[in-house]
């Protein structure tokens, strides 16, 4: 079993250079094939907790919550909750990422929003949280640094799928954040980066284990992810659809699954007593526009324009649209995740990798959800796309992603289990 100190030794040394590359590919590649133990994989990450800077709010009248998830298509919880839960009183200093490979990412959808600002020292991220209740940003230089170095290496050595360095990786960020609860959305299913219950219902306990053992309240809940989450996919189209739901307009699915995240950090920020009333203040913020007026507040404060919130057009559009009709009368029996995650990086709307630039204004709309009924000929999904650019690439995988059938599908749950 590696101890505290060999650990320490190998995190300083990838974090400080001195630690050869290869050496530590070695590491990578030992501990995907061998694991760690429960009380390794706290030590690891909390030694990349070490690597920087574990933010404080000395002024703060409140216990600093946060939400993560782990990533799927048309996932935009964080931008629909994160204003809820600071509008009902809870501060949430939130540190996001960026889409790779089929999954989207809340910064860029962020960065669609004009002016917005998602690189905030950490004395802005303080300043925000404590003025607005919320602040939406990415990871900043001083946070876990050695995250950034291992994450490098776990690349381009085939280690990115072991459950230890996920973990080590995920909770560092959070834990360095100094907040004091945290909800995580293990996605699980075809449009998630855990494709079995099994597997994800691992990567929940042991996220939510490694984050009590950091002293941090932690709880998850594995939820489904093989269709897509909402009707929005890509960085404009989903700001618009997290300006509906907190509207009231939103699909029910978003709406569903972020009241019941917010909900969770109220109770873990101590501004609710129990599940029951926490819902019940976060519906409450929902239906009264505090939700949404705080998401303006948030934007102005980082210097977005928050006009968008009533003005669409603000957002960038590309300026071209493709149906996909029906193929057959019937009901959507079954519209897969993955394929539209990849259809929208087709478009422009994903990358391969972190350094890429994406396109904020092409996406995919889906215009009938998994049990509608449709007739043949009838819009199933829209692409939006810039003058045909991957259309050629996106329309054969859209038209492998929807099913329809002759009966309607049994509905299947949106939370499958809590951990």
């Amino acid at each position: 079993m590696l101890g505290d100190a060999s650990v320490e030794f190998f995190v300083r040394g990838v974090t400080a250079g001195t630690l050869p590359d290869y050496q530590a590919a070695a590491m990578l590649m030992a501990i995907f094939f061998k694991g760690m133990t429960a009380e390794e994989t706290a030590s690891l990450t909390n030694a990349m907790v070490r690597s920087g800077v574990r933010v404080t709010y000395p002024d703060l009248p409140g216990i600093p919550v946060d939400k993560h998830s782990t990533g799927g298509v048309g996932d935009k919880t964080s931008i629909v909750l994160a204003p809820l839960a600071a509008a009902c009183g809870a501060y949430v200093p939130m540190m996001s990422g960026r889409g790779l490979g089929h999954t989207g990412g809340t910064l860029d959808k962020l960065e669609s929003i004009p002016g917005f600002r998602t690189a905030l020292s950490l004395d802005e991220l303080r300043r925000a949280v404590r003025a607005v209740g919320c602040a939406l940003i990415g990871q900043t230089t001083e946070i876990a640094p050695a995250d950034r170095k291992l994450y490098a290496l776990r690349d381009v050595t085939g280690t990115i799928e072991s459950v230890p360095l996920i973990c080590a990786s995920i909770m560092s960020k959070k834990i360095a954040e100094g907040i004091g609860g945290l909800v995580l959305d293990v996605k699980t299913g075809g449009g998630a980066f855990m494709k079995t219950l099994d597997a994800s219902r691992h990567l929940a306990r042991t996220l939510v284990a490694t984050g009590r053992a950091a002293g941090v309240p932690t709880e998850a809940l594995i939820t489904a992810m093989d269709a897509p989450l909402g009707r929005a996919i890509g960085h404009s189209n989903e700001i618009v659809e997290c300006i509906e739901t907190l509207k009231g307009r939103g699909p029910a699915d978003v709406e569903d699954l972020s009241v019941q995240l917010a909900a969770r950090m109220l109770v873990l920020a101590g501004v609710a007593s129990d599940l029951p009333a926490a819902d019940s203040r976060v519906r409450s913020a929902l239906q009264s526009g505090a939700g949404l007026q705080k998401l303006a507040e948030i934007i102005e404060n980082q210097g977005g324009d928050p006009r968008v919130t009533e003005n669409y057009a603000l957002l960038p559009s590309a300026p071209d649209e493709q149906v996909v009709p029906a193929s057959v009368a019937g009901f959507v029996d079954a519209i897969e995740a993955e394929l539209l995650g990849r259809a929208a990086v087709a478009l422009g709307a994903g990358r391969a990798r972190l350094e890429d630039r994406v396109d904020h204004g092409v996406g995919i709309s889906v215009m009938a959800q998994v049990g509608a009924e449709v007739q043949a000929g009838e819009p199933v999904l829209v692409l939006r796309h810039r003058g045909g650019r991957g259309l050629d690439e996106a329309l054969p995988l859209v038209r492998q992603a929807v099913r329809i059938g002759g009966t309607p599908p049994s509905p299947t749950p949106l939370v499958l289990e809590i951990v």
